[in-house]
């Protein structure tokens, strides 16, 4: 090559980075992990990833359909997700890393973002299969979740605390929402354990094609089983057929990500969700329990400094 095809093809190369917008960077990606499609979580992903797309620059959000609360966990842990929805039971097990729940050790990447809303315990029977209270469940079928996920740790802790066991239940199925709901229908279980919001589509399926009971969780369990737990009623008539309120268990959710996340990108993602809640509660009326005020208060896991950012500027940390 000679010295002026050299000092040509120099330039060419200039011209071609000058012409590069100053501006330009690389897309953020943010993948949003939720839980099954029956549950809560999964629609509120897709409004979150909707409003990150529209309101926040260069970012490309996904959604990811998991097991819920100790999978997402993990896979923070492991890099796996940029945000995630979990119970807050889960969220102190993963940081004391309790190997019984599925935590082999401390998962300390995790940071909370955000106490969202409160996650309802709520045990769905048919009405044929006679159970009216929790120690009906005695020699019953009873889905509890996926394995290991916060649901399964939510139920073993309610049938603790009302003094039963798995084995003394006539059969145990760890099953997603949809699952069991669709097994209840052909009559092949009795009755399902589902931790969510209020109104989770699962148990309104469940409710319109049969008759259903919500079985109470009574004010003297939750107060043996002690926090996380609170007592919180389900108003009558959030379910077919059950028009009266009933007292039942609730655990608080939170958004989580993680400690190698850029204070700046999360302090845009904080901020973006509570700037756009109204699009979070068209998605699915669970959020209209979200309240900037306690968000930030009392986490289980050390708040992340681009989420405390943002709560100390709007005066509510």
């Amino acid at each position: 090559m000679t010295g002026y095809s050299k000092i040509a093809k120099f330039g060419v190369l200039a011209a071609a980075i000058a012409f590069v917008p100053l501006g330009a960077q690389a897309e953020q990606f943010i993948n949003i992990l939720t839980g099954g499609t029956g549950g809560v979580y999964y629609p509120l992903g897709v409004a979150m990833s909707k409003i990150y797309a529209e309101k926040m620059k260069d970012v490309k959000p996904s959604v990811q359909s998991t097991k819920a609360s100790v999978e997402n966990l993990n896979l923070l842990q492991s890099g796996k997700g940029e945000i995630a929805f979990t119970l807050g039971d889960s969220l102190a097990d993963a940081w004391n890393g309790n190997a019984e729940v599925g935590f082999k050790a401390k998962l300390d990447k995790l940071r909370t973002v955000a106490a969202i809303y409160p996650n309802y315990i709520q045990i769905a029977a048919s009405k044929d299969s006679g159970i009216k209270t929790l120690a009906d469940l005695k020699g019953k079928r009873l889905a509890v979740g996926a394995p290991k996920s916060g649901t399964e740790l939510n139920a073993r802790a309610i049938l603790n605390g009302a003094g039963l066991k798995y084995t003394d239940l006539g059969k145990v199925e760890y099953l997603p929402f949809n699952e069991s709901v669709e097994l209840m229908k052909n009559r092949q279980l009795d009755a399902t354990l589902i931790s969510a919001g209020l109104g989770v589509s699962a148990i309104r399926d469940l409710c319109a094609s049969i008759d259903c009971v919500i079985v109470e969780i009574p004010k003297s369990v939750i107060a043996k089983i002690g926090s996380p737990y609170q007592s919180l009623p389900i108003p009558g008539g959030t379910y077919k057929g059950n028009d009266k309120d009933v007292d039942a268990a609730a655990v608080q959710n939170y958004l989580v990500t993680r400690s190698d996340l850029p204070d700046q990108e999360v302090y845009e993602m904080t901020k973006t969700i509570f700037d756009n809640l109204a699009g979070m509660t068209a998605a699915h009326a669970a959020a209209k329990d979200i309240k900037l005020d306690q968000a930030g208060k009392n986490p289980p896991v050390p708040l992340h400094p681009g989420a405390a950012k943002f709560f100390k500027e709007k005066g509510v940390l």
